[in-house]
Parts: C-alpha cells; structure tokens; sequence
C-alpha cells in the first residue's frame, strides 16, 4: 500500500510535492524508485536521507546519489541526532483546497524487511497531523527550529516527557481510586526515567502490561514495587517490531504509534515520532489485532520474572494461540485489509500452527 501511494503520487497530475524520511532504503528502494519519478514528472520532491543507518549506509548513499540527479532535493541528518521517525507526505491540489496526505509508521520504508517486520502504518488527511508533519520537515531540513507541535510528539524535544506524563497520568487515576492501565508493546524498555514512573505507577495500582521483544530492564513482580507489571516477548517466524501503546480503560482509552523504542538513544539522541490514534475504527482494529493477540498468544511467548529470567507461557491445557499466525490469519480473511486496486487476495504463507510450545 505504501508503494501504491508513492507511485500513485509520482504520476498523479494534481500532486504538487512529495516529502519523505529514508531511513533504511536497501538494495532495492522501490520507493527511491518512486520518489525519482515524481521528481522527473515535475513534483517538488524532498527526502531526507539517514546515512548512519546501519547496514544501509553504502545503498542509502548510492540512493541518495541517483535521486539528487534526477533533481531531489536531498538532505541529511545532522551529526548529532539519527532520524530514525518514518514519515511520508504528499501535497495534492484537490476541487476546493489543498490537501496533504500522510503516511506515519513503526516500520522502514524498506520492501524487503517489509516481508519479515510486523509493524504498524497509519494513512491520514488530519488537517493538524498534516501541519504539524509539515513543520517537522522544514525543521529537519533546517529551514525552522520548530519543537512543539500540535498532535505530534518528537524526539529529542518532548518525546520522553509526553511519555512520562502519559505514565504519570495513570498513576494519578489509579491514586484517586480510578481503574488504570497501561499497555506498551516495543522492541526494547532501557530508559531510567520511563522504567521509574512504571514502577510508580505499579505501586499506585496502575494494570501495566508491556510486550517487549528484545531488551527489559525493568524486573516486574518485585514485591512493594512492580506486583501489577507483567511482562512478555514474542519471538517468533516475523520480528515483532511495532512500537503500540495504550494509555487509560475502556471508555477513556488514548491510542498511540511510534517509531521509538523506550531507551536513551531514541529519546535524546534521535528524532522519532509519537502520534495518536483518534479513529474509533482503527482503535478497535488496534485493540483487536494487537493487544489482544499479544496478550492471548501461548506459543513462543515467554513471560519474564522478577530474578531477570523468562519461562515460556503455558498453555493451561487449552487452545494453543500463536500471534503470528492470528494475524496473518486475520490479514487474509478481512477483505477490507486488501490494498485497493488489487482483484486478488494477498499471497499468504502458510503457517503450520503448532501443537505445543
């Protein structure tokens, strides 16, 4: 669906400019690909381009080359921060304004680990969203300091501290006696500050249950200070890599995207995103497809303890649940998840569900 938007975008006569972050581009960047030709049909094309990304650097140079000759305007992160945020843009003159569409991800804009990530993509024409990506790219390009926005929060200005305040606003609910909860699903939990207001919050009473892949720092289960933490990592054929979080119960629930993990380096020392999801609908599809199916999930689930290991879920003598399994199952089945244009459903895999774990 990306590409579909990128290339639809490079030959659509009404499209005035394309924006884009490229982070990981790969050996084969067919959305460079795309951003060359809309440059070469007339659109004003800008793309920022990560040459720190690791493993990338040589393919985003050479990708960086080929698109500066056909006319983009390329820019680069500065020495200081990485931009790890993957955001896209398009300005399009429609019948009565000008609109701009946006892409936000938790994910690469690269095709090939496209097939091997799950992760999250969010299409939107939220006049503010639109605003606000607007100014985060004059911001990166240099042409303004802007570091508060509307909708948006962004690393290193306010990402950490809209986090923590996100934490802390449950643990003030949980301590006027409101039911509290948290839900984080990411890659890594490092930073200090973030784990401290989790164990705070655990202590005021706050549900907290976190869907960490790789690296925990935080013990949960420690008597006195993380009894109502839970934590699990999924490993499994996919790498887990959306960065989904739930802030608050049923009924004041607030819904969040991000491409940064919970540590040091993505709070202070890059530039990503965290963006709200405000559509009932896609909350729901969230609530559905994410939450629940970590949460449900038995198999090659494993569930950290407080002495720092992990022991594998067990199944309880029930259904095994695989995660993975679930979704691609899911995004076979749901014919409004099939990208428009598109007569065939989407070529699935299959995967052998498992008897045990």
């Amino acid at each position: 669906p990306v590409l579909d938007f990128l290339n639809q975008a490079a030959v659509d006569p009404q499209v005035l400019a394309v924006k884009m972050t490229l982070y990981r581009g790969g050996s084969n960047a067919d959305a460079a690909r795309a951003l060359i030709r809309a440059a070469e049909n007339g659109k004003q094309v800008a793309v920022l381009i990560e040459l720190k990304a690791r493993f990338d650097e040589e393919n985003n140079i050479t990708w960086a080359r080929a698109m500066e000759r056909a006319g983009v305007h390329v820019f680069y992160g500065n020495a200081v921060t990485k931009t790890h945020c993957k955001v896209a843009l398009v300005v399009r003159r429609e019948a009565d304004s000008i609109r701009r569409y946006v892409h936000l991800s938790t994910g690469n804009y690269n095709a090939s680990t496209a097939r091997l990530y799950t992760d999250l993509g969010f299409f939107t024409t939220d006049a503010e969203i639109g605003e606000d990506v607007l100014e985060l790219f004059n911001a990166l390009s240099g042409f303004s300091k802007q570091t508060k926005f509307r909708k948006l929060a962004v690393a290193p200005s306010s990402l950490a501290d809209t986090i923590v305040a996100l934490i802390d606003h449950e643990t003030a609910e949980a301590t006027a006696g409101r039911p509290a909860r948290i839900f984080a699903k990411m890659n890594s939990l490092v930073d200090t500050r973030a784990i401290q207001a989790l164990y705070r919050a655990s202590q005021a009473g706050v549900k907290v249950e976190l869907v960490i892949r790789g690296i925990c720092c935080l013990r949960p289960g420690v008597p006195g200070i993380s009894d109502n933490i839970r934590v699990r990592s999924i490993v499994g054929r996919f790498l887990e890599h959306p960065r989904a979080f739930v802030f608050g119960t049923p009924g004041r629930e607030k819904f969040y995207l991000s491409s940064a993990d919970w540590m040091p380096r993505n709070f202070y020392e890059r530039v990503e995103i965290l963006f709200p999801i405000e559509s009932e609908r896609l909350r729901e599809l969230i609530r559905r497809e994410v939450v629940e199916v970590a949460l449900r999930a038995d198999v090659r689930a494993y569930e950290l303890h407080d002495d720092g290991c992990y022991t594998r879920v067990p199944t309880n003598g029930g259904p095994s649940y695989c995660a993975q399994t679930l979704t691609l199952e899911g995004a076979a089945s749901d014919p409004t998840r099939r990208p428009l244009n598109h007569t065939r459903p989407p070529s699935v895999i299959p995967v052998r569900q498992p008897t045990s774990n």
